[in-house]
């Protein structure tokens, strides 16, 4: 059975928020899983209820509830977690586009989810437990993409290198860059944009949205430079995206924001009015990471556009050759 865990603030951690404690030393849990742990009060800090912007000071106590993905049967003890059957351990290779003796760089398909939920029992984090049976030590998730996006993530062979990448991302030295096809044309074809978001509240609970006066205390800081790379006006243009922040649905609902949803997307109005023909799916793509190895070097990883996206390129005569190795 899983135990209530108390961690201590470190002085190097001092000034941290507790939102980036816990990307550094519990990676899989997620800001609205999160959330709702402080909301509840189960999460304390020295004794206390804390926001998930709380800063940290030295010495302090962390209590951590007994989490979700320690308690649930793929996260049973050792002997009671499968090994990948050869379709699993076919389905993970075919998404390997680097690995080495501390991490996996995938590419993650369209559609296939990164955690699990009431409703989804087919997923990244199931294989990793899979993984871990043949390994001996579970690999784990560094970051996220939603379901629906697709394109590359950094999976961890080890908690002490998933702790050193946490720190890196949390610091931004990680570089991101995304690919979309957007409905219109951004105007001006570059810009920043610095917009706060807020979680739905409601029947659109599962969405977020732009913080409003009087919210400050809830919203969430996100800054996304855009740039548009061609374009088939009025319709369509494909964009490069490039997160400062990494917050839930950040690119879709900055996006959606400036009036240019990402086509597919049902949560942000990128299926109204969709050209004939073109699937209906997300056309948001995780194209290209670089980061400093937690060893030594540099990781400089280029996911190829999946069919879907390849598809709708040649709808619109967009040149995915255009850019070498993700530029753009």
């Amino acid at each position: 059975m899983s135990e209530v865990k108390r961690h201590v603030v470190t002085a190097e951690e001092a000034g941290m928020r507790l939102d980036r404690w816990f990307k550094v030393h519990f990676p899989q849990v997620t800001f609205a899983y999160l959330n709702k742990l402080t909301r509840t009060g189960q999460v304390r800090v020295a004794g206390a209820r804390a926001k998930t912007n709380t800063r940290l000071e030295a010495e302090q106590e962390i209590r951590v509830p007994p989490l979700a993905f320690d308690t649930r049967p793929a996260d049973a003890p050792k002997g009671d977690v499968k090994p990948l059957s050869p379709q699993e351990r076919r389905l993970f290779d075919s998404m390997v586009l680097y690995e080495d003796r501390d991490i996996f760089v995938l590419d993650k398909p369209s559609g296939f989810a990164v955690q699990g939920g009431s409703k989804t029992h087919h997923h990244l984090d199931g294989l990793l437990m899979g993984l871990g049976a043949e390994l001996g030590e579970r690999p784990l998730l560094v970051h996220r993409l939603d379901r629906d996006t697709s394109g590359v993530i950094v999976i961890a062979k080890r908690r002490s290198v998933a702790a050193a990448l946490g720190k890196l991302f949390a610091t931004r030295a990680v570089k991101k860059t995304y690919w979309a096809v957007v409905k219109g044309v951004p105007k001006p074809a570059q810009g920043r944009i610095e917009v706060a978001l807020i979680k739905a509240k409601g029947p659109e609970g599962d969405r977020m949205r732009a913080s409003r006066e009087g919210e400050e205390e809830d919203e969430q800081r996100a800054v996304t430079f855009y740039s548009v790379l061609d374009k088939a006006p009025p319709v369509a243009a494909w964009v490069s995206l490039k997160p400062v922040t990494g917050r839930q649905h950040q690119l879709r609902a900055h996006m959606a924001h400036i009036g240019t949803p990402i086509l597919g997307d049902e949560k942000y109005g990128g299926l109204e009015g969709l050209p004939e023909g073109m699937d209906r799916k997300l056309h948001l793509h995780a194209r290209r990471i670089i980061f400093p190895h937690p060893r030594e070097g540099t990781i400089d990883i280029t996911a190829p556009l999946p069919d879907h996206i390849l598809r709708t390129f040649d709808i619109f005569g967009f040149d995915a050759n255009r850019f070498e190795e993700g530029e753009g």
